[in-house]
């Protein structure tokens, strides 16, 4: 069976370099086209030694030209910032190609939210009522049906993935949730910036943007549609002197007299026929290392009687299940793959 071609535009960030790294060895799918402003020309081995060896690793990088890409490919994944993503997926969706966007245009379905959240009008709202918010846990069916993803943000994975089962289950207020988030410094992107050199980040540990950080009326939508009501809810992030990982942990007031015990058979219950989720054992909690480079969500659960409180912690990769392994398991539900084509992979140790 001859392979599905696609194209990834802005191969250069570290979402665009995950995304190699797994194209690299998937079945199904071939990279066409991989596209880069400033790298344009130059072999992807040039830029990544590690795909020396592999087919994929002799694709010359080209300019972005969505008409080209259409032409060219079965999906297209734009790994490229805000506003960028919009124009481009409006001239692919118009040709008929499926797209996975990586970026935050269309996550949010209230084009006034997200020009306030991101200071940038929508110039392709009309677009926005076709884009599925591409969970799979939440939305499998959606997404396969789609020709439009809206990939999740690393931090909502961890907290969206995490909430999903109290809320469905009414375990848990709808009020007062604090959502304590840290994340590993290629969650910041690749360009170079003074707060994300080794000396400001390494030795040191520091919040930032709290009460503003631009992933909090995504959660709150998503959380919102599961709960069937609105929820504000305080969203809070941290910068780890680790390269990759997310470490969530959520607090919430139950609604129920509830045990460790029981908490953890209710979550087991509702993603018992979830490959990616491992809801761990009472009295154990979930690390970064133990995800490291794969699709897994670990869990861990401890509830609070003096505080009557249920205490969630999930971990996830933020470059694999929080962006590129994801928008890759979208892309095999579209294209009528198994979800997990190419994504079976263990922890990357130590």
């Amino acid at each position: 069976m001859s392979k599905y071609k696609v194209g990834l535009v802005g191969v250069t960030g570290y979402t665009g370099m995950e995304l190699a790294r797994l194209l690299a060895v998937h079945p199904s799918m071939t990279l066409v086209r991989a596209t880069s402003r400033a790298e344009a020309g130059k072999p992807l081995k040039e830029i990544y030694p590690f795909v020396q060896g592999f087919e994929l690793g002799e694709q010359i990088i080209c300019l972005p030209d969505p008409e080209d890409l259409a032409r060219a490919c079965d999906l297209v994944f734009l790994a490229v910032p805000h506003k960028t993503a919009m124009d481009i997926a409006g001239t692919l969706r118009r040709h008929g190609v499926r797209v996975v966007d990586l970026s935050a245009d269309f996550r949010l379905r209230d084009p006034n939210v997200y020009a306030q959240w991101y200071g940038v009008e929508h110039c392709e709202d009309s677009l926005l009522a076709e884009a599925v918010y591409g969970l799979p846990e939440l939305y499998r069916h959606k997404v396969a049906q789609a020709g439009l993803i809206a990939n999740p943000g690393c931090y909502p994975t961890s907290a969206i993935l995490g909430l999903y089962p109290a809320l469905k289950r009414g375990l848990i207020e709808t009020t007062g949730i604090v959502v304590d988030s840290k994340s590993g410094t290629t969650g910041a992107g690749r360009k170079a910036s003074v707060g994300t050199l080794f000396c400001e980040v390494s030795d040191t540990f520091r919040a930032y943007n709290l009460g503003g950080h631009r992933h909090t009326p995504e959660i709150e939508q998503e959380v919102s549609a599961i709960a069937g009501q609105d929820i504000t809810l305080s969203f809070n992030t941290h910068l780890l002197p680790i390269n990759r990982g997310i470490l969530t942990t959520i607090y919430t007031q139950l609604t129920t007299e509830l045990s460790t015990e029981r908490a953890v058979a209710l979550y087991r219950d509702v993603y018992a026929q979830e490959q990616w989720i491992r809801v761990l054992d009472p009295g154990k909690l979930p690390e970064t290392r133990f995800v490291r480079g794969t699709m897994f969500c670990d869990m861990g659960l401890v509830v609070d009687p003096r505080t009557n409180r249920l205490l969630i912690v999930t971990t996830i990769d933020n470059l694999c299940r929080g962006a590129s392994g994801q928008a890759l398991a979208n892309a095999n539900l579209m294209l009528g793959l198994d979800e997990a084509e190419g994504l079976n992979l263990p922890p990357l140790m130590p």
